[in-house]
């Protein structure tokens, strides 16, 4: 029953929200303060074409805020260009950060805000791998996280993952400030993305709760909250993917993925997570969501061989919509029946360059960078056993 709960971020959710953000900086009862802010979106041009971007920079100006823009984030965000922003929030005296984009760009800008209040090396403060482990001294520049995806939970969660070219490592990199102080959830935002990147984010979410489902970390608090975000996800993502204009359908896979950031603060993920960043930390142009749903199943079908929690399969399994589950295997044949409804079941790691010969230093790669997320398997995973994963999902 024990657990933490400890997420303080400002959620706004809900179709048309958006047109609120003016009224929540520089107000009595407001959540910032401030009179310029970073500005950060992607390097691609879905913001401006979809006029996001205008709508947030008249919203900003109704508060009185100047902007200072930032546009070169990826969608794997790095190291040299976490740097650039918070020399550029540093340099323009910016009071805060507000992200505007998906996972990546509101990851960016937690690591960017830690940058702006202290300076130095990011490694200097990632706790993995070759980071030097040290927790920053300056709280970051406040954060407000406009998500305009449905997938990572980013913004309603304190951690950041980032990825340092010069050693391969695709890593989490944490500190104080790093929670949101408010976020935006609107669906209208997101109906635009593109039918493939909505099923990778839409897995993305779910697997953020299957995982907390299954890890040995679970308690009341994040069983609870991943059992809604799974339902919500899987029983409303193939609708939001096939009818982008369905509002409805969209706000309930939102819902599932706000709800996921909150079961990664109260509960963890397992292992997968690690495994897939060991894939795109090497192969850049690998979506997250994508890497995660090729080796779903080699992955969750390695616990359910080992039967070390037959029950929480068929639970899912039934909140996945096969309300007669009765074996484990049961949510193996409803994740590959959401994958096919969705379009996403034919992935294949070749198309992305990766090759059999990478996976054992990817398989070391991954316990080496986020060695705490397999701490948090039902069962341990060996080098072996992650080699064999790999294997068994590349196609």
């Amino acid at each position: 029953m024990s657990f933490i709960f400890g997420v303080s971020t400002k959620a706004i959710f809900g179709a048309g929200k958006l047109g609120m953000l003016h009224e929540e900086i520089n107000t009595p009862m407001g959540t910032v303060k401030g009179k310029k802010a970073l500005l950060v979106i992607s390097n691609g041009k879905s913001t401006r074409t979809n006029g996001y971007l205008d709508r947030v920079e008249e919203q900003l100006q109704k508060a009185g805020v100047e902007v200072v823009l930032f546009d070169k984030i990826p969608a794997n965000p790095t190291k040299p260009v976490v740097e650039e922003g918070g020399m550029l929030a540093k340099e323009n005296g910016c009071d805060f950060i507000v992200a505007l984009g998906g996972g990546s760009v509101i990851d960016a800008s937690k690591a960017i805000g830690i940058m702006a209040a202290n300076g130095g090396d990011l490694w200097d403060y990632v706790q993995f791998g070759t980071g030097k482990k040290q927790w920053p001294v300056t709280p970051a520049l406040p954060i407000v996280a406009i998500t305009t995806t449905a997938g990572t939970g980013s913004e309603t969660d304190g951690g950041a993952v980032i990825t340092n070219p010069e050693t391969d490592e695709k890593t989490g990199v944490f500190g104080t400030g790093t929670f949101p102080v408010l976020a935006i959830v609107d669906a209208e935002l997101m109906t635009s993305v593109p039918a493939k990147f909505k099923a990778f984010q839409g897995f993305d979410a779910l697997f953020h709760s299957t995982e907390g489902f299954i890890s040995n970390k679970r308690n009341e608090m994040s069983k609870m909250v991943a059992s809604e975000a799974i339902r919500n996800v899987s029983g409303y993502l193939p609708k939001a993917i096939k009818e982008p204009t369905d509002i409805s359908a969209m706000e309930k896979v939102a819902f599932g993925s706000y709800l996921s950031g909150i079961q990664m603060c109260v509960g963890s993920c397992t292992s997968a997570h690690p495994l897939e960043h060991a894939l795109s930390a090497y192969h850049h142009e690998l979506p997250h969501g994508a890497g995660l749903i090729m080796i779903s199943k080699a992955f969750y079908s390695f616990f359910i061989n080992k039967h070390v929690c037959d029950d929480r399969f068929i639970e899912m399994a039934r909140l996945m919509g096969m309300e007669n589950a009765a074996k484990p295997e049961d949510f193996i044949t409803a994740l590959v029946n959401l994958q096919e409804a969705c379009g996403v079941a034919d992935l294949k790691m070749s198309d992305y360059g990766i090759t059999p010969d990478e996976f054992e230093k990817m398989a070391q790669n991954a316990k080496d960078t986020l060695g705490v997320n397999f701490l948090n398997d039902p069962c341990q995973l060996s080098n072996e056993d992650c080699v064999a994963i790999y294997k068994e999902s590349y196609r």
